[in-house]
């Protein structure tokens, strides 16, 4: 007596519990991703900012380089040599000099975090050294 052979039919796709394990892990790994990724936009738009801010302090170095080291005499765009101080296209809202100190100032709108950068030269013998301050250095998004 022959006995009937049973064949085992192959399984074909994939159990629930299969598909709530990769639907769990792109959520993780979304969680993870996304406040990331918001980080790094709100950082690259805040350079924006301070590559606006560079051309100010750029003018203000030439011209204490030639007032002597004398900060107040750079104090205004027209004393540094500009016709007027461009914002970023992007992200300021406004980039301004300090009376006296020739400080830079630039403020980021919503978009870039809303965070201010400061930028102060000072003469350390024949060097320029500038320092930097603003809420922009607490939340990370600028460099010290």
């Amino acid at each position: 007596m022959k006995i009937p052979q049973v064949k085992h039919r192959a399984s074909k796709g994939f159990t629930l519990i299969e598909l709530m394990i990769v639907v769990a892990i792109i959520g993780i790994l979304a969680a993870v991703a996304v406040p990331a990724y918001q980080n790094y936009v709100t950082k690259a738009k805040f350079q924006d900012i301070v590559s606006a801010a560079a051309a100010v302090e750029s003018a203000i170095s030439m011209c204490i380089n030639e007032n002597a080291g004398d900060a107040s005499l750079c104090d205004t765009a027209t004393k540094v040599g500009l016709t007027s101080i461009t914002n970023s296209k992007e992200a300021a809202t406004a980039v301004a000099i300090t009376a006296t100190t020739a400080a830079v100032t630039a403020t980021a709108n919503a978009a870039a975090g809303g965070y201010t950068y400061v930028n102060t030269p000072s003469l350390n013998g024949t060097q320029i050294v500038w320092t930097q301050s603003g809420t922009c250095l607490a939340a990370k998004v600028c460099f010290d």
